[in-house]
């Protein structure tokens, strides 16, 4: 910021692997500038969480029972579009880039 003072990064962990998700949210908690909000195992979970919380930034997994990751990418972009979306996938296939994409990743 310039002014000596460093502003926190608040992130969202979204995965229905669950052992990920606290593996992945525990190493974001080691790093400087960082604090995780909040995790979610399904898209309706995070779009709820995201309501209450407003994180800066969510990482987003795509196949998830419930609500899946486009649809719910979605609807934080529409709710909340200061959030930014990175969407975390093990998918090979373009579509889910170009999905992801179309909705605001």
């Amino acid at each position: 910021m310039g002014d000596g003072t460093e502003q926190e990064i608040r992130v969202m962990v979204v995965d229905d692997q669950r052992l990920f998700t606290r593996g992945l949210s525990g190493l974001l908690e080691l790093l400087p500038g960082v604090e995780v909000v909040g995790v979610a195992y399904d898209g309706e979970e995070a779009v709820a969480l995201c309501r209450e919380r407003e994180p800066d930034v969510v990482l987003m997994d795509i196949s998830m029972p419930r609500m899946d990751g486009i649809s719910a990418t979605r609807e934080i972009r529409d709710l909340l579009p200061q959030t930014a979306v990175i969407i975390l996938t093990g998918h090979e296939e373009d579509e889910y880039v170009f999905e992801g994409i179309k909705a605001g990743a």
